[in-house]
């Protein structure tokens, strides 16, 4: 006998999401407001760190081009995320139509997983540096450093991000959800597991090159070369790593504000450490600060009277 025929359901795409993170939490207005100051003072921080890059022919380096990437990088992630979350919960647009939701989800993961490859990048510089000193500016040429900042915006394009957010979009369908579960914790082993892996290993053999120096001294001194790295990657992944083991037992709200900062703190923070940590780009403020006052008492001094 012919069997029947059995018809795959037919694709029912909503009009709309709510998004429903912030509703019913106290006090979230202050939230927001904070949320606000920390957007202003990334997006101040992050272009100040391009524009000295820029203006400064002696950040014209390889390690600087990254550094470079990673302000642009974190202006854009955070002017993908805060932004739209503003509009949401500020103004009450909890309503997001389907194909808004999928781009913020699209351009929130991308950006992240750069954020994740450029800090890769950079352990990359720092170990040639160490362990490979007198050979640094051979191996480490602006060319390989564009090839590799070129290939991380390529290969981060296709995933799924847990803004818009993804477990629960997939959740909210009726089918198997088994597919969207793998690609899920492939994107995390991808975005996280991979680039914290490189980044460990990375220092194992930063740490071995260190042992072999002679003075202490001089150990200090190369290990302070990757104090400002070190702190990004912290501030990076430990939050998250925090959040997803944790998850069971953080309250949904708090679970909610730490995956927010998680996405919002490295943006403001890495021009901070930057500056603060960093030799060449506190001597290159100087330097640019110096010509623009020596410029303007230039024009003071041939103004006539």
């Amino acid at each position: 006998p012919v069997q029947p025929c059995i018809k795959t359901p037919p694709f029912v795409q909503s009009a709309y999401f709510i998004i429903s993170g912030f509703i019913g939490i106290p006090n979230i207005r202050y939230y927001f407001v904070f949320l606000c100051f920390i957007y202003i003072f990334s997006v101040v921080g992050n272009t100040l760190v391009m524009i000295v890059i820029i203006l400064d022919r002696m950040l014209r380096s390889p390690k600087y081009i990254t550094v470079f990437n990673l302000a642009f990088t974190d202006l854009l992630s955070s002017s993908a995320l805060v932004p739209k979350v503003l509009d949401i919960s500020l103004f009450n647009h909890y309503y997001i139509s389907y194909n808004i939701c999928l781009t913020f989800m699209f351009f929130c993961f991308t950006l992240i997983s750069m954020q994740a490859f450029n800090l890769v990048v950079l352990s990359f510089d720092r170990v040639m540096a160490i362990m490979y000193p007198l050979h640094y500016q051979m191996r480490v040429t602006q060319k390989l450093i564009l090839s590799l900042i070129a290939f991380g915006h390529h290969s981060y394009t296709r995933c799924s991000c847990y803004y818009c957010d993804h477990g629960p979009m997939y959740r909210l369908g009726c089918n198997d959800a088994t597919p969207n579960y793998i690609i899920a914790f492939l994107a995390i082993v991808l975005v996280l597991g991979f680039p914290l892996a490189f980044i460990v290993g990375s220092y194992c053999c930063i740490g071995y090159s260190l042992s072999n120096i002679s003075t202490f001294r001089e150990r200090v001194k190369a290990f302070k070369a990757c104090t400002g790295h070190l702190s990004l990657v912290a501030i990076y992944f430990l939050p998250i790593i925090f959040v997803y083991v944790f998850w069971p037992v953080i309250h949904p709200n708090a679970r909610i504000i730490n995956l927010s900062m998680t996405s919002i703190m490295p943006p403001m923070l890495n021009p901070i450490i930057y500056v603060l940590q960093t030799q060449e780009i506190k001597e290159s403020l100087r330097r640019l600060l110096k010509a623009r006052a020596q410029a303007k008492l230039e024009v003071f001094r041939l103004k006539p009277l």
